[in-house]
C-alpha cells in the first residue's frame, strides 16, 4: 500500500492479493476473516474490517528484565565516575 496524500492506495499487488484470499475463502491472521450471516447479524450488520480483524501489534517488544538490567549498570559506572570526579576535586582544593 502506498501513502497518496491523505490516503492509502492499492497497489496491484495488493488488490491481487485480495482478490486471491477472496477467490479462495482463506482466513488469513490480520487480513481476512470469513464471518458467518449469524456472526454479521450479531454485529448488527456492521462491515467494519476492524468488527472482524484484529490488527497486527506491530510495536517493538522491550525486554523490561534486560532494561532494568542496563540501566543499574549505567547508574553503576556513573557513581564510578561521580566518585572519581569528587577525588579530583579534592586534590584541586588542597
Amino acid at each position: 500500500m502506498r501513502k497518496v496524500e491523505n490516503n492509502n492506495k492499492l497497489t496491484p499487488e495488493n488488490i491481487e492479493r485480495i482478490v486471491d484470499v477472496f477467490a479462495k475463502r482463506e482466513e488469513v491472521e490480520h487480513f481476512t476473516h470469513l464471518a458467518s450471516y449469524e456472526e454479521v447479524s450479531g454485529n448488527d450488520y456492521n462491515l467494519s474490517v476492524s468488527t472482524y480483524v484484529e490488527a497486527e501489534d506491530t510495536r517493538e517488544k522491550i525486554d523490561i528484565v534486560k532494561l532494568n538490567a542496563e540501566i543499574k549498570e549505567i547508574v553503576a559506572r556513573e557513581q564510578v565516575l561521580r566518585d572519581e570526579i569528587d577525588k579530583i576535586i579534592a586534590e584541586i582544593e588542597v
